[in-house]
């Protein structure tokens, strides 16, 4: 998988990593952080997606570049303003255990229980879109979930 390392490393651009490989990974592959990096708003544990744009933020700084601030999907940013920061964690559907869901906006410990059966009766989630089919998620919640969740 690839994914476009910016910001604060020392050789910003296009990474190859492996199948499961973590943001500290993504950043090592692009020659490490800078000595200005704060990679305190990372989560360097995270598991990358691939297509995914992975900005490393300096120490001190506020404004997400206009580049990067862009909806997930039109342009492979992994969250919202393409920061993937300690604030905005994208959860992976098929994967997600139950508490990983609850972080999600509006899903609680029933709704999440609500998610897993339907994963377990249905096998995987195909789209984001499925998460419709889910009892509980109507349209508005939906619409607070698409940008938080993937398959």
């Amino acid at each position: 998988m690839v994914v476009h390392v910016v910001g604060a490393v020392v050789r910003p651009g296009v990474v190859a990593l492996g199948p499961g490989s973590r943001v500290s990974a993504a950043i090592d592959r692009a020659g490490g952080a800078t000595a200005d990096a704060d990679l305190a708003r990372l989560n360097l544990a995270r598991v990358v997606a691939d297509g995914e744009r992975l900005y490393v933020p300096k120490v001190g700084e506020t404004d997400i570049p206009p580049a990067l601030d862009e909806a997930p999907g039109a342009g492979g940013a992994a969250v919202p303003g393409g920061v993937a920061g300690p604030d905005v964690e994208v959860v992976d559907l098929n994967t997600a255990d139950q508490a990983a869901l609850e972080t999600l906006p509006g899903i609680g410990p029933s709704l999440a229980q609500r998610i897993l059966a339907w994963r377990d009766e249905h096998g995987r989630f195909s789209a984001v879109e499925d998460l419709l089919d889910v009892s509980g998620i109507g349209d508005g919640r939906f619409a607070d979930l698409q940008d938080r969740v993937r398959v």
